[in-house]
């Protein structure tokens, strides 16, 4: 008589630790491309064309004067839309720091309240209060994690005529970083933004209440890792009462987003900012 065999219940695939390990790395890896991916969109949504098929840096060139009389509009726009160094996009990723000395670095004054939306504020009516208050607006903005957050920081920090809701490169980045981690507008508990001021430089000023400020970032987006990148911002900034805000116009043009303290990042004009 044949041996009676036992009933038992399939028994459930075991997964060894190497395997469990080599699944995990990939995931990991996976996750990682994505977040790298991510900070690459935010330089794109923010400046479109400034994008490269080449890796070749050109600086750009002046911008022809006005014949003619120029009134006070004229000459900030002319700053505003005079062309910067345009680079690659492999610029943004993380590269060697330099041992050349970036000169006397800017030092940012600190912020003596908060305004509206939560930004700080109170910065002097000085070239360097208002890249202050531009590092402030825009790290508010991107570091609300959402879109709402990044469109009140806009709607309190512009004067009419300056970028909107809609408009404004801020809220552009704020859309490609959900878009690119699968997320909402709304955002996600484990998906956090930090955005760090490390650069910058003045490209001009007319009169006492218009500067255009520029800022050269460094980006970190976690979705369970973190990937690193740069992104940079140049704003109109104008004096209205007591503070600094957005100016009308259009956005000035695109700023290089360069890996903060490389070669290329001093060679483009930016210099280390400090907090004073």
């Amino acid at each position: 008589m044949a041996r009676r065999r036992n009933d038992r219940a399939p028994r459930s695939p075991q997964w060894s630790p190497r395997k469990m390990r080599t699944l995990l790395a990939g995931a990991g890896l996976a996750v990682a491309v994505l977040a790298a991916g991510v900070v690459l969109a935010v330089v794109h949504a923010i400046h479109p064309a400034s994008g490269q098929p080449t890796d070749d840096v050109s600086a750009a060139g002046p911008i022809p004067e006005p014949t003619g009389p120029a009134s006070s509009e004229d000459v900030q726009s002319s700053l505003a839309a005079r062309p910067m160094t345009v680079v690659p996009e492999s610029a943004s990723r993380p590269g060697p720091v330099s041992d050349q000395d970036p000169g006397a670095p800017i030092v940012l004054p600190p912020a003596t309240s908060t305004g509206p939306a939560g930004v700080p504020t109170g910065f002097p009516h000085t070239p360097e209060g208002a890249l202050a208050q531009l590092a402030a607006i825009d790290q508010s903005a991107l570091q609300s994690d959402s879109l709402a957050g990044a469109r009140a920081v806009i709607q309190e920090w512009a004067v009419p005529g300056g970028p909107t809701t809609t408009s404004w490169s801020g809220v552009r980045a704020m859309g490609a970083l959900l878009d690119g981690a699968g997320l909402s507008g709304g955002g996600s508990a484990q998906f956090a933004v930090v955005l760090t001021p490390l650069m910058g430089q003045i490209k001009g000023s007319v009169g006492s209440d218009f500067v255009v400020p520029c800022i050269d970032f460094e980006l970190d987006v976690t979705l369970q890792q973190t990937a690193r990148g740069a992104v940079a911002d140049c704003q109109r900034m104008v004096w209205r009462t007591d503070r600094w805000l957005i100016g009308p116009g259009d956005e000035p043009a695109v700023p290089p987003s360069v890996w903060p303290d490389t070669d290329l990042a001093i060679s483009v004009g930016y210099r280390d900012l400090r907090h004073g």
